[in-house]
């Protein structure tokens, strides 16, 4: 009886110890919700990378540091010698329509302001049909307005030529009557086509027409007596077409929530696109449907005559010569040789990249952080920068008409001998994302029908994604190409960066992968890809290098630069600071200087020059710590910025190993 009595009491204090130290924590519970602070991911990057270095890291010059070779190079695009300011009395009024992504806009817009300075014309403001009012953008915009700042781009080129927003009123009814005439010309037309062809009729009608889809009007390589006109070209490239006040916002915000994680990032450009590939016919890099969206778009492409070739043919060879982009796998896995470490931040640019996801798999495995814009921005932040748009219908998908009874005793008739099988189950419903895009046609039809009014808006959309993604590939510490130079002749994205990083900072690092070497060097490992030897490494080491220097930008002008000019404005568009090293003159076969040439910096740039040119990392030597990651310490921490917040969550604790597995 005792011992049941002492359970009691032992059972009730139990009992009065837990009620207490409930109301305990419910009372602190109470009083110290306020001191609480939500999680983020940025900041317990920022948290987790401190507690481990201790200090701030310092970027490995052998990774990201300038191009010691090329320091001397300074943007110079101003007129030398006596440069007319245009004449008010003009021979006449240019239109244009342009077709195209957004490197054909950029590089048409280019050439349409030379050819009005060549023919002393007073240029309206040209239409982008890619973001007309038809294709459903917001009302705020026009055509031009909606990519670029009209305002900037007339007062940056008063002292060039003469720009317009449109034709006079009583112009313009007599060119919706088509009574002006107009030209078609190609990217490849001469000065002597529009002195002899165009200008006498734009001297008698006062106003012709350009309708131009070949992403340019006049070919990239001009006579030598014709400078000044390739420097006018970089003013509008690199000067002129700022993009309109919000996309820049919007960008440089990346850029600076890119630089908010305390490291260098590397912006990428895979370069697929649907278009170049059935250009090129890399049909088979890929699998399954998107083979076949591939050759069907080249088929069409044989019918308008574009491509001159049979419609199967073998990609692998077309690898080998160089003319299919590198895939992203192949892309990091040659980063990964470079020394670049797991947690390196690239950034993903490109508004379209064919094959989805998937292909970004291998890289994004070896890379984790891999970031694009939706990483870096809220959708409300990506909706505002478009402007209020009409609602589209919400539910445009129409789910196939059921077959009445009669149809379906009619096929039952004609499904062949007896005796017939039973008949198949009833069909599983259709669902909406099954028959959106190519998914509703590829698998029914072999012809792809016409673009939706959410496929137009959705082609609009992505000249917007393609600015900010060259905002930030421009600002970039280094850039990867995927697929440039690519020999179709038409403007590509990674070409019109690489153009104006040459530019702005010549001595930034920027890759030119020359892809048939890179082909050569992974047929020579394709079975061990994930762990090369050490002599395939240094291989790699040694190609990229030398396509960061001189030896890079000698293939870069005879390969792009006669292809589109504002990929390599050298020599025209540059002054070189005086050095102790003599600069080194190359000439191509055509006798055309292709490296070296350029003017020797005026004296008001070499007083700005306080940096000394050998202050900055060296190149071409390998060390023993080339492939640390981060190469010296200092003992200030920067201060993080919480204002920034971006959904990206960053991986700094990785595996070094490369696992084919992953």
């Amino acid at each position: 009886m005792l011992f049941k009595s002492k359970i009691k009491w032992v059972a009730l204090f139990v009992l009065i110890l837990s009620f207490a130290s409930l109301l305990r924590h419910i009372s602190i519970a109470r009083f110290s919700t306020v001191d609480l602070v939500q999680y983020s991911a940025l900041t317990a990057f920022h948290n987790d990378f401190d507690s481990i270095s201790g200090r701030q890291s310092v970027p490995n010059r052998k990774l990201w540091g300038p191009v010691k070779t090329l320091q001397s190079f300074q943007p110079y695009a101003n007129p030398r010698g006596n440069y007319p300011v245009p004449n008010e009395q003009s021979n006449g009024f240019i239109y244009a329509k342009i077709f195209g992504g957004f490197g054909k806009i950029r590089s048409t817009i280019c050439d349409l302001v030379t050819i009005s300075r060549l023919l002393n014309a007073t240029l309206v403001i040209p239409d982008i049909q890619e973001s007309t009012r038809s294709k459903g953008i917001s009302s705020r915009f026009k055509s031009f307005t909606y990519l670029y700042d009209e305002v900037h781009f007339i007062a940056s080129l008063k002292n060039d030529i003469v720009i317009v927003k449109s034709l006079p009123d009583n112009l313009k009814a007599a060119r919706k009557r088509n009574e002006f005439p107009s030209f078609r010309p190609k990217n490849s037309a001469s000065p002597n086509f529009y002195i002899k062809e165009v200008l006498p009729k734009l001297k008698k009608t006062k106003v012709i027409g350009f309708i131009i889809a070949d992403g340019g009007c006049l070919q990239s390589i001009l006579p030598p007596n014709m400078a000044e006109f390739q420097r006018l070209r970089c003013r509008v490239a690199f000067h002129a077409l700022q993009f309109r006040p919000e996309i820049q916002m919007l960008g440089h915000k990346m850029v600076e929530r890119l630089r908010a994680w305390g490291q260098p990032f590397l912006a990428y450009h895979p370069g697929l696109v649907r278009e170049t590939l059935a250009y090129h016919g890399c049909a088979e890099l890929f699998q399954d449907v998107h083979t076949e969206l591939i050759q069907y778009r080249r088929k069409q492409m044989i019918k308008k005559g574009i491509v001159h070739e049979e419609l199967s043919i073998d990609s692998h060879l077309r690898r080998e010569n160089g003319s299919c982009p590198l895939m992203p796998e192949e892309v990091g896995i040659l980063l990964r040789s470079m020394g670049y470490p797991p947690k390196t931040i690239i950034y993903l640019a490109g508004s379209e990249t064919f094959g989805g996801q998937r292909v970004l798999v291998p890289l994004r495995a070896m890379f984790p952080n891999l970031v694009d814009r939706t990483s870096l921005c809220s959708n409300k932040e990506l909706s505002d920068i478009l402007g209020p748009e009409t609602p589209l219908p919400q539910n445009p998908f129409q789910p196939p008409p059921a077959k009445s009874e009669e149809q379906l005793k009619e096929e039952w008739k004609k499904a062949g001998p007896r005796p017939r099988p039973l008949p198949p189950p009833p069909g599983r419903p259709i669902y909406q994302h099954e028959k959106e895009g190519w998914y509703g046609w590829i698998t029914e039809t072999d012809i792809e029908p016409d673009l939706s009014a959410l496929d137009l808006r959705m082609q609009a959309h992505r000249l917007i994604w393609d600015a900010l993604d060259y905002i930030v590939s421009v600002e970039a510490d280094t850039f990867f190409p995927g697929f440039n130079n690519d020999g179709s002749g038409w403007p590509d994205f990674s070409s019109l960066v690489m153009g104006h990083r040459l530019y702005e900072v010549a001595s930034s690092r920027t890759y030119r992968p020359d892809r048939k070497v890179v082909a050569q060097l992974f047929n020579m490992t394709r079975d061990n890809v994930y762990h090369p030897k050490h002599n395939w490494t240094l291989s790699v080491q040694e190609h990229l290098k030398k396509s960061l220097s001189e030896e890079g930008l000698i293939r870069q002008s005879v390969v792009s630069k006669p292809a589109l000019f504002i990929s390599h404005p050298l020599p025209e568009c540059s002054c070189r600071m005086s050095s102790a090293d003599a600069p080194v003159h190359v000439k191509g076969h055509d006798g055309r200087t292709v490296y070296g040439g350029e003017e020797e910096c005026p004296k008001w740039m070499k007083h700005g020059q306080e940096v000394p040119l050998d202050s900055a990392g060296e190149e071409g030597k390998v060390e023993d710590n080339e492939f640390s990651e981060y190469g010296s310490t200092l003992d200030e921490q920067p201060e993080s910025n919480d204002s920034d917040r971006t959904n990206a969550t960053l991986y700094s604790d990785q595996d070094e190993e490369m696992d084919p597995n992953d």
